[in-house]
């Protein structure tokens, strides 16, 4: 097992240090946070006024739900490097309810789908047992697959971009995914560990000098903006609730995931009741972010490339990360400062967290048991995973409850391994209790983290 450059309840050395590592988790989740009232907004139509409070609301809400998440609150909070953020899981669901009812069907349907990932929390201990080593690295593996597809799109410049693949775009991506290597390979201390950030700045000034920067937003954001409460209102539509909940059952497949590969690159076991508290928080924090007028919140998986990759695995560094998410809510004009860095610096970046993600899932299924059961629920969960990734048009045809549940290929990988491990004969998991920590087969795997922090 790789040492960690920083563990768990360390705090690094200085606050120039802190902020450095803190920025690179920000850097890492911006744009998934920003995105998605973006795509509410655009898919509504709604006025600029009201995306830009769309954005703050989500920006105000992740870094709040973050700062909760890492620190904890008795009950509440995973105490791990968790980054909360909007969810895509929720896009589907919330664009159908948004046409008919509005930005208020879409909050008061969150509010109260948020019951169901509130109430799953108390199950986890139960939902636990059916993640065994096996399962658990078939999904951490899907959510780096799932991911790099998310990081090539970047590289190329975007997707709906007409220069999309540009030599350019491509040309800055190698750059930078070239300088993130130098820094983990040869770095030594806080450059190891801050080779995202300083890997994304240099690709950053390299586009500034090109003049491949536009500042339109920044100047155009206000400099102080109050998120307001309740803003938009709410509804409760029936039909909008339902979407809801079954977003939110895809999320708890998701989430659980997502915090088993956590405690792999964190090397924290995780057994049920500390999944139930991080679950928990995911449903508070959502129904907490639709009253702030905000879409609903859950775990970020791409923030676990990051700690992969670096090997810094300290909660009060992505504390911080969310003190710089409520300012970006309150001070608009600093996220869009970060929104101006270029698709391709940060699919450099991306691609090496998230084929970190793929790295570490690909040592945990070699430690995984050597026998034609385990082989046959890798095999067929990754395929059935993989099928939805790089051909989500499979399922056009479906129905829609269909496309919101299997839309995702983590949670088709999830649910396939989970299936399989329960019909085939010689069940893996049976004797896991409760209280066992049962992240011991994933803390157990070798961690791809950097070579200095060897």
């Amino acid at each position: 097992m790789e040492k960690l450059l920083y563990g768990v309840e360390d705090r690094p050395p200085g606050l120039i240090t802190t902020t450095l590592l803190s920025l690179q988790h920000l850097l890492a989740a911006l744009g998934g946070i920003i995105a998605v009232p973006l795509v509410f907004g655009g898919a509504l139509k709604l006025p600029a006024d009201q995306i830009v409070a769309l954005v703050n609301a989500a920006l105000l809400g992740s870094g709040i739900v973050t700062i909760i998440q890492c620190r904890g609150v008795g009950p509440v909070g995973i105490r791990l490097p968790c980054v909360m953020g909007t969810s895509f899981a929720f896009v589907g669901a919330g664009v159908s309810v948004g046409l008919e009812h509005g930005v208020p069907g879409i909050l008061g349907s969150s509010l109260v789908g948020s019951l169901v990932m509130i109430a799953g929390s108390f199950f986890m201990p139960v939902i636990r047992r059916f993640f065994p080593h096996t399962v658990t690295s078939v999904v951490v593996t899907m959510i780096g697959l799932s991911l790099t597809p998310v990081a090539v799109d970047w590289a190329a410049g975007g997707v709906g971009s007409g220069s999309y693949g540009a030599v350019g775009h491509l040309a800055i991506a190698g750059f930078v995914l070239a300088l993130v290597i130098g820094f983990v390979q040869w770095g030594k201390g806080v450059v190891s560990a801050s080779a995202v950030v300083l890997g994304i700045a240099c690709g950053y000034l390299l586009c500034l000098a090109l003049g491949l920067i536009d500042f339109t937003q920044v100047r155009e954001a206000p400099v102080f903006a109050i998120p307001q409460p309740l803003r938009f209102g709410m509804a409760f539509p029936v039909s909008g609730i339902v979407a809801m909940s079954i977003a939110f059952l895809v999320t708890i497949v998701e989430t659980t995931g997502t915090f088993m590969a956590l405690g792999a690159a964190t090397q924290t076991p995780i057994h049920g009741k500390r999944l139930a508290s991080g679950m928990l928080c995911d449903g508070v924090g959502s129904a907490f972010a639709a009253l702030m007028s905000s879409p609903p919140v859950s775990t970020f998986a791409q923030n676990v490339g990051v700690v992969s990759l670096t090997g810094v695995a300290s909660r009060h560094v992505v504390m911080l990360t969310g003190v710089m998410l409520l300012a970006a809510g309150l001070f608009p004009v600093l996220g869009a400062l970060v929104v101006t860095i270029p698709q391709p610096v940060l699919g450099g970046a991306g691609l090496m967290m998230f084929a970190t993600i793929i790295s570490a899932g690909i040592r945990m299924l070699g430690s995984s048991e050597q026998s034609r059961r385990s082989s046959l629920i890798i095999a067929v969960s990754l395929g059935c995973g993989l099928a939805v990734t790089v051909r989500p048009d499979l399922l056009a045809r479906m129905p829609a409850f269909v496309r919101e549940v299997f839309g995702s290929g983590i949670t088709v990988g999830a649910l396939v391994a989970v299936g399989l491990n329960l019909l085939l004969p010689g069940r893996e998991g049976q004797a896991h209790e409760e209280d066992e920590p049962a992240g011991q087969g994933v803390a157990a795997a070798p961690v791809a983290a950097s070579a200095s922090a060897a």
